[in-house]
């Protein structure tokens, strides 16, 4: 058996951390077992759907290295989900529904307050041709229901175990609305079957749909495929997340700086069994995956824990990572290595370092408090001429110090301040031949 696992989001706004949790455990399966990862997007929502976050989503997964396999869009597959329809119209599994929102809200409070649960009472199905008709002369249209056989629904979930839906507790789902638009449930279980999925990881939110999405594919004649559903992520304090992802898309957590391996690495073990582990390599993560090692109870997510990872990152890179990126700035290329070297133990993010590029090419505003301000005017005076060396801060201490008699902290902290503005930072040593200009004071 081929493995192929999709991931199907709707191009309806900017991939968000949670988004990108689904689309990595599928792709990282398909992976592992040298299957197909498709990506398919979910645009039957024409007004919705855009173009720009089409694009957006295709730039987001080409930065964090998730290749698909192929692409498909669920808008060019319209035929072939009217095609699906009849299919189960003649199989007396779809039936037409004309009531209005208006009247299904009534008949739901009616059953709440008969201590029913708020299922669809099928009234649709003894509907006559003459009473359709009648409906429609009054202006409405109908819409269509899959009749679900009223049976338990059971499978054994790859994270939250073996799984029973009564589907008679269930209602019969709508699957085309009054204006002829495919919905979700129809579409994606249209879509599995005719592109041989194998397995399906999603959120914990998709379980009743997918109790419902096993019977509408046994009814098209495929076999489901095996399903896991993941946590849902909350924030920090275990606060709903959904009203935060606006400031948790992949586009702003790149603006933020966060590398691609950092944010994979953790989403990869985030609420799993396994501590998280900063990866080197898709491959890497790829021979880490186990979707068995994870929970189903809901799991805290915390951009903030992303800059660590992203931090440790950065400053394992070898100095050819960021050859271009260093020459964007500016620094010659004599000085390039030796100002990796320096700067990226004092990085947190790559941006980072055009402040640390600023401040050797352009000098630092001193720092000098003023009972200082004499003794760092004195040692400056003794400051020898460029260009300096490694070995300049050492002979250059060791004069002031028995020029003034200051030692300790008490030289070496205004020192640091008065030429970079800093309390701390790389060593003077390695800086001092870094730096371009000579503070003022």
């Amino acid at each position: 058996m081929t493995v192929t696992t999709r991931f199907a989001p709707s191009p309806t706004g900017w991939i968000h951390v949670g988004n990108l949790r689904t689309a990595l455990m599928n792709y990282l399966i398909a992976r592992q077992n040298g299957g197909t990862f498709i990506l398919r997007l979910d645009d039957t929502d024409q007004e919705r759907s855009k173009q720009e976050y089409i694009d957006g989503l295709k730039a987001d997964l080409d930065w964090l290295g998730i290749r698909y396999d192929r692409i498909e869009q669920q808008s060019k597959r319209m035929a072939r989900y009217a095609e699906a329809a009849e299919q189960l119209k003649a199989a007396g599994r779809f039936y037409e529904c004309f009531e209005s929102p208006v009247e299904l809200d009534l008949k739901r409070k009616k059953q709440l307050n008969m201590g029913k649960p708020p299922v669809y009472d099928r009234a649709a199905l003894s509907l006559t041709e003459a009473q359709k008709e009648a409906y429609r002369a009054e202006g409405r249209q109908g819409y269509w229901r899959f009749k679900l056989d009223q049976e338990r629904i059971e499978w054994n979930d790859g994270i939250i175990g073996p799984i029973s839906i009564d589907a008679a507790s269930v209602s019969d789902p709508v699957l085309i609305k009054a204006d002829g638009q495919v919905l979700y449930t129809f579409a994606s279980s249209v879509d599995d079957v005719d592109m041989g999925v194998t397995h399906i990881v999603r959120g914990a939110d998709h379980v009743t749909n997918t109790a419902t999405q096993i019977q509408i594919m046994k009814a098209l004649g495929g076999t489901p495929p095996t399903f896991a559903h993941h946590s849902l992520l909350t924030g920090p304090q275990g606060e709903e997340l959904s009203k935060r992802l606006g400031v948790l898309s992949l586009r702003d957590l790149r603006a933020r700086g966060v590398e691609p391996m950092a944010l994979l690495s953790l989403m990869a073990r985030l609420g799993s069994s396994k501590p998280v582990e900063l990866v080197s390599s898709m491959d890497e993560l790829v021979a880490g995956f186990d979707i068995g090692s994870f929970g189903a109870a809901p799991t805290k997510f915390d951009a903030e824990d992303l800059f660590p990872l992203t931090r440790h990152h950065v400053q394992s890179l070898p100095f050819a990572a960021v050859r271009e990126r260093i020459a964007a700035l500016g620094v010659p290329e004599a000085e390039a290595e030796a100002f990796w070297a320096v700067a990226k133990g004092n990085i947190t993010v790559l941006d980072d370092l055009g402040q640390w590029w600023t401040l050797f090419r352009d000098g630092a505003e001193p720092v000098i408090e003023d009972g200082d301000r004499e003794f760092v005017a004195q040692a400056l005076a003794l400051l020898p001429a460029q260009p300096w060396t490694t070995a300049t801060w050492g002979e250059w201490t060791q004069a002031v110090k028995e020029a003034t008699g200051r030692k300790g902290k008490d030289l070496f902290r205004p020192l640091r301040r008065a030429l970079t503005g800093r309390d701390a930072g790389p060593e003077m040593a390695d800086v001092m031949p870094l730096l371009h200009k000579v503070p003022s004071v």
